[in-house]
């Protein structure tokens, strides 16, 4: 049913955590399977040096958490908004199409954090 990846990023999730004075914050969920996620990132010269997530959700909540903050670590905030969903699921070697919004929610809840990063830079 998963990939080898989406289950080794969800037996060995990377970037798990909060982090302290975040330079942005974001929190989505989706109310009809539950799954919550939140996006911390900490911003250096226009640069993502650190994100970390904290999930409430299945094996693919937690996957596509995780390989999203792989993904957009060391990336401009520019390139951290073109992330997509498909990126991810790509990267993660695919996912049933019935947990395709997990990986939607890993997409805006970056998006949450970087929104709120501008609002706090502006």
């Amino acid at each position: 049913m998963y990939s080898d990846k989406v289950m080794d990023h969800f037996e060995h999730p990377r970037n798990v955590g909060e982090i302290d004075n975040a330079s942005g914050s974001g929190t989505v969920g989706n109310a009809k399977c539950g799954d919550i996620m939140k996006m911390d990132i900490k911003v250096e010269n226009g640069v993502i040096v650190d994100a970390k997530f904290k999930t409430f959700g299945c094996c693919a909540a937690v996957a596509t958490s995780s390989m999203a903050t792989e993904m957009i670590k060391g990336k401009t905030i520019e390139e951290a908004l073109a992330l997509t969903n498909k990126q991810v699921m790509d990267e993660l070697g695919g996912l049933p199409p019935v947990k395709i919004h997990c990986s939607v929610l890993a997409e805006e809840s970056i998006r949450a954090a970087l929104e709120d990063y501008q609002k706090k830079h502006a």
